[in-house]
């Protein structure tokens, strides 16, 4: 489960402080799929950065399962990021020299699991996204969709409890992105909650609950289709 409460994120520019999240409050239940909608500048990134453990409430706390986040050091961030939450950007961020095997091995090797139990992993994440006969090959002989598929696989690798994912079509054809889409609907099925930032109305409302964000609050929050 994760929990906000009273969450605030100041940042001083110039001689200005911006409020980017204004007392937010709020409950994502394990499981759930959440869209976060809003206009440019609303605190869509930023709660999105908090919630993946990227930046810390100014005021407030968040409580990710059980545990209170906002007093842990670096470190221990660290360790919990990398093996609770996946992310997925519009950019994909790839290593442009590693085949999509290697970019989606990366994780692991950085955490230093063995490569015994590395291979399967990896092998079984880019079948499930239909991307076997793709493993060996760089970021530039893949598709946009083939790479946000990679990048997916690279988010999933850890086996995180919490999907975060920031316009994750918006580099895509229709196509490539409906493709994209069930992907990650399709990880949510099985257990994993999942977060989408988005400016897309239609994607949006393909989520189960919707929250709508202005000048760093929460201004909506609500389940199903507005009547």
């Amino acid at each position: 489960m994760i929990r906000l409460d009273k969450v605030c994120r100041l940042f001083q520019v110039g001689d200005q402080e911006v409020r980017a999240l204004d007392d937010v409050s709020l409950t994502i239940e394990n499981g759930d799929y959440l869209s976060v909608m809003g206009p440019s500048g609303s605190g869509k990134s930023t709660l999105l950065n908090v919630i993946g453990l990227l930046d810390r409430p100014t005021t407030g706390t968040y409580t990710l399962d059980d545990r209170e986040t906002t007093a842990l050091d670096d470190d221990e961030l660290a360790h919990t990021r990398a093996r609770r939450i996946g992310f997925i950007f519009q950019s994909f961020h790839l290593v442009a020299r590693m085949t999509a095997f290697e970019n989606v091995e990366l994780p692991l090797v950085l955490a230093g699991v063995a490569p015994a139990e590395r291979k399967p992993r990896v092998t079984k994440l880019l079948d499930d996204l239909s991307l076997t006969d793709r493993s060996h090959h760089r970021p530039d002989q893949l598709s946009g969709g083939q790479r946000q598929r990679v990048a997916i696989a690279r988010a999933m690798v850890m086996q995180p409890t919490v999907l975060l994912a920031d316009e994750p079509t918006g580099n895509l054809d229709h196509a490539s992105g409906a493709e994209v889409l069930a992907a990650i609907e399709q990880l949510n099925a099985q257990g994993i909650t999942l977060i989408v930032v988005t400016h897309d109305n239609e994607i949006g409302n393909r989520a189960r609950r919707h929250l709508r964000m202005r000048d760093g609050k929460v201004v909506d929050d609500y389940v199903g289709s507005r009547p």
